[in-house]
């Protein structure tokens, strides 16, 4: 078996060029391909990092990566031992 591992930085550089650095509820949502509602869920339970400004949600891209364990060679090493 043939696994490549990425880095968070190769891994931030590559994809979701097209979304900006720290995205909104809706463009999270959009990338995870989960409803709004969902979204909001999994940002109250501290799944995925975020800053609240306002009463607006702030999602930096990077935060988005490491809840999908995109890049985290830490991780994958932790998990597999």
């Amino acid at each position: 078996m043939n696994t490549t591992t990425i880095s968070q930085r190769e891994a931030y550089k590559l994809m979701l060029k097209e979304y900006p650095d720290v995205m909104n509820i809706e463009q999270m949502c959009e990338i995870l391909g989960i409803s709004t509602k969902t979204g909001y869920r999994i940002l109250r339970e501290g799944k995925v990092c975020c800053l609240k400004v306002g009463r607006a949600y702030r999602i930096p891209k990077a935060h988005l990566f490491t809840y999908l364990s995109i890049g985290c060679a830490e991780l994958q090493e932790a998990a597999n031992a």
